[in-house]
């Protein structure tokens, strides 16, 4: 497991289509990722080297933008995979992969925040410190987006990531969660009042 999908992790902004995490450069891109959670399960180690190219890169800005700093991210990252490999004989194909991958990652998130003493700053690299033109430039954007989500609570941040960036319905975030669907709504509602509040009318360029 070597890589981290940390490239452009800073300068990326919402949304991302999750379409092109499975783009025609993967070759196994047609077979669904609960089948290939299935078969490497049975032992096929091919099958989940698919599914950490298809899916890591967003998991990894996922994590990224809960904790603001490069190690602990991959810290989490790794351990999120690691767990992924210790359940593959229990895995069940009732929720989407992307879904059951997600949840375990969320948990994984708010361990590392019950474990922490404070909240987590942005690193030096993701909060700019140079005055800003009048014209913010994509990754000026993006840095302020980044800086605004680490000051948002915890759950609003998740449903805010998970609806905006990877693109899941207001279910699915709940089941990721383990809440309600008008929770979900209710965080989303907070969230986005808040990212405008922030952002002002950058929060229209995202």
């Amino acid at each position: 497991m070597g890589i981290t999908g940390t490239e452009g992790v800073v300068g990326a902004s919402w949304p991302v289509d999750d379409a092109s995490e499975e783009s025609s450069h993967d070759p196994q891109s047609v077979t669904g990722s609960e089948d290939l959670m299935q078969a490497f399960a049975t032992g096929d180690s091919k099958a989940f080297d698919t599914l950490y190219r298809r899916h890591g890169p967003g998991l990894f800005r996922f994590i990224y933008r809960h904790v603001g700093r490069q190690a602990q991210a991959e810290e989490i990252y790794q351990d999120t995979w690691l767990r992924v490999v210790d359940a593959r004989r229990r895995y069940r194909p009732q929720a989407q992969f992307q879904t059951w991958l997600y949840r375990i990652a969320h948990h994984r998130i708010i361990d590392w925040y019950r474990k922490s003493k404070s909240l987590p700053l942005a690193e030096p690299e993701a909060v700019p410190d140079e005055p800003q033109p009048d014209e913010p430039t994509r990754r000026q954007v993006a840095r302020m987006l980044n800086r605004a989500l680490l000051e948002l609570p915890l759950e609003q941040r998740s449903t805010v990531l998970l609806h905006l960036e990877r693109n899941l319905t207001l279910q699915e975030i709940a089941s990721i969660c383990g809440c309600g669907r008008e929770t979900v709504k209710s965080r989303m509602r907070y969230a986005t009042a808040r990212l405008r509040k922030a952002l002002g009318d950058l929060y229209d360029e995202l």
